[in-house]
């Protein structure tokens, strides 16, 4: 059998997509929706419960919600060395644990409610006060990471890892906050992790997937 990485590169499923395309890995992606109850049919609900996407179906080992595929990617498929996605010691697997987690449990609502509310939803639909208190509840949050940042180029130890795709793939999100423009070592690192091949080329999958769904023209 062979990896699958089910769900649209325009969701949650691009944290693991990005995982598999820095390590290069071989797999298959089923570009499968969430909209209309895509993930609510018994097919897809034996493979997550939940009726929720990205799920990894790892030659039969299911895993499923996006940062546990991502770590289960990193640890699984480990590089060599530097190449890497994964702990080589101890004190890395602390940062990379502890800042994944942050990254959900302090930052992630607060950031994906300030991307709908300032970008990503119809403007007749959007609500600028609710962005606004999102960003200013994350505000802490990025302090903290700038501030960690000071003396490291990355989230944890001196090279990039599975931590980066975690909080990048988070704070992408806010990348258009004021706040964000007043840690600048944050918005260093956050721009130099968006600009990695992998990531760009799963931007290109979430493009083609968008194109793929649009009505033919008449």
């Amino acid at each position: 059998m062979t990896l699958k990485i089910y769900g649209i590169a325009a969701s949650r499923t691009s944290r693991p997509l990005w995982v598999a395309q820095e390590l290069g890995l071989v797999y298959e992606h089923v570009a499968q929706p969430y909209e209309g109850g895509a993930t609510r049919t018994p097919a897809f609900l034996a493979l997550n419960p939940n009726g929720h996407i990205p799920v990894i179906d790892d030659n039969g080992v299911l895993v499923w919600e996006s940062m546990a595929c991502v770590l289960y990617l990193a640890g699984r498929f480990p590089g060599e060395g530097q190449a890497s996605l994964g702990a080589l010691n101890h004190a890395e697997q602390a940062d990379i644990l502890r800042w994944s987690f942050w990254a959900v449990t302090e930052c992630e609502q607060d950031a994906l409610t300030f991307l709908m509310h300032r970008v990503a939803m119809p403007e007749d639909r959007r609500k600028p006060e609710l962005a606004l208190k999102a960003e200013q509840r994350l505000a802490p949050a990025l302090r903290v990471l700038e501030q960690h940042l000071q003396t490291r180029s990355y989230v944890a130890g001196e090279r990039f890892t599975v931590a980066d795709i975690c909080v990048a793939s988070v704070l992408a999100w806010a990348q258009r906050a004021e706040a964000m423009a007043q840690c600048p070592r944050l918005a260093g690192w956050l721009e130099r992790c968006l600009a990695r091949p992998a990531q760009l080329q799963v931007r290109v999958m979430a493009k083609n997937e968008r194109k793929s769904l649009q009505p033919p023209k008449t």
